[in-house]
């Protein structure tokens, strides 16, 4: 397939999956949407009239328990019903979702090996490396702080008069750790199969980084395992170019799936705060260009060009991860030299996350303002730099987004259940996160090929 068909075939799949997530939703789906919903509201009167009554021993009360246990088997039921009902759309994207997880691991490790192989100097590996982290590092602050300001002059939580939830509820996402142990855990391995089996790409950087040192250091006989290693990520690119033929069947069950599960009504509720969302990213991503600019000139513009169908995909599927290997090939076509680019790109997918680092600040802002918790520029500040800490190293956590935001808005007595207001729209934001934290690791990894001299006209 063509470059330039795989995108018009990529946008093609996502209208025509907008359209018959629509039909579906109108059609099959809401009415099971419509049983949840009342379950939901009989739930939460139950509560309350249960929140009332100060013996628990009385009749009132054990009825009003029962009552609620069958209102939350219906509300259980609906849910499982409603997933079997979307199952024909969501595996298109989970049979491409597990072929790029495939091949994730094994192009990390064969590629970052070949690079620190052919850099060979510890030296420059650490200097490639200090560098690359200084981008990072800068990119996160901009982001963070981007977040921070324009969620202060939208101020969509005071705009969007939704009903806030009890916030004695549970919102059943577990809150992250802020302990050094576990970020040390995500970050060195203690078995390299298990980082494989696992896709825990920090810790295949970090094995990588070793093996590609010690086969320089041991001379000719290392030779033989670098064009080894090199054959086989040349496999696997091949390998990646049949995987992308399914690109567009895949976005059309993504999008599908989303449009049906949520309906367009979604939108509507929450369009104030998706659109200022969303608008916020368009700036982030004119900042991101710029930077890009003042270091590539005009060939900025060039890259965003040839990685837009990878930033579709990541849009598409709401996984950065997905668009992995194409921005590793578009990147080197580009004229990176692959030693950069397979050891920037993969530190890329957990030190750099400029979409999610945005959605951080902004999400935990916003929830303060749904309560009507008034926080300081101090207290922000603070908020800023515990999620500058606490996000670093958790690419391979589920939600990973909505972990970091819940584990950080009790610091500042932000009741957790306010993300329940994020839950049901998290996947459409996702989907914008992911497309920007493409653009910004495509970006630096050609930054860093500037600065080492590393990039061909």
């Amino acid at each position: 397939m063509q470059k330039n068909k795989l995108t018009l075939y990529i946008f093609i799949a996502l209208v025509l999956g907008v359209i018959a997530g629509y039909i579906y939703n109108a059609t099959v789906i809401n009415a099971i949407n419509t049983k949840m919903s009342a379950a939901e509201a009989q739930i939460k009167s139950i509560d309350l009239r249960i929140a009332a009554i100060k013996d628990t021993t009385t009749a009132d009360f054990k009825a009003l328990k029962i009552q609620r246990t069958e209102q939350a088997k219906v509300r259980k039921e609906s849910d499982t019903a409603r997933e079997d009902k979307l199952v024909g759309f969501t595996v298109l994207s989970d049979i491409f979702l597990r072929l790029i997880k495939m091949i994730v691991a094994p192009l990390v490790f064969t590629t970052l090996v070949v690079g620190v192989a052919k850099v060979g100097d510890i030296k420059a590996v650490g200097r490639i490396g200090g560098k690359t982290l200084l981008w990072f590092l800068s990119a996160t602050l901009v982001s963070l702080a981007l977040g921070m300001l324009l969620v202060n002059f939208f101020k969509p939580g005071e705009a969007m008069y939704l009903p806030l939830p009890d916030s004695h509820l549970s919102t059943g996402i577990q809150k992250t750790a802020l302990s050094l142990r576990d970020f040390i855990g995500h970050v060195f391995p203690k078995s390299f199969i298990e980082a494989m089996a696992n896709n825990e790409i920090l810790q295949i950087v970090v094995f990588s980084l070793f093996f590609g040192v010690a086969t320089a250091a041991i001379g000719e006989k290392g030779e033989v395992v670098i064009k080894a290693l090199d054959a086989i990520a040349h496999v696997i690119l091949k390998i990646t170019g049949y995987v992308m033929q399914l690109a567009p069947l895949a976005v059309f069950g993504a999008i599908t799936a989303i449009i049906a599960k949520q309906g367009l009504g979604i939108l509507s509720t929450y369009a104030i705060f998706i659109g200022e969302f969303y608008f916020s990213l368009l700036i982030l991503w004119l900042v991101i260009v710029l930077a890009g600019f003042a270091v590539l000139q005009k060939r900025a513009f060039n890259l965003v060009a040839r990685i837009k169908d990878a930033m579709l995909i990541a849009f598409s599927t709401s996984t950065s991860e997905a668009a992995y290997p194409k921005v590793l090939l578009e990147l080197e076509r580009f004229g990176c030299n692959n030693k950069i680019v397979s050891f920037v790109l993969p530190l890329g997918y957990s030190f750099n996350l400029d979409g999610s680092m945005m959605y951080m600040t902004f999400a935990s802002l916003f929830l303060a303002q749904s309560y009507g918790i008034h926080l300081a520029f101090s207290q922000q500040l603070s908020m800023l730099l515990v999620l500058m800490l606490t996000s670093k190293g958790i690419a391979g956590v589920p939600r990973a987004s909505l972990v970091v935001i819940a584990g950080t808005i009790s610091l500042f007595n932000i009741p957790e259940a306010g993300l329940a207001l994020l839950i049901g729209i998290d996947p459409l934001l996702d989907m914008g996160r992911s497309a920007t934290n493409v653009l910004g690791n495509a970006m630096a990894t050609a930054v860093v090929s500037k600065w080492e001299g590393e990039l061909k006209d």
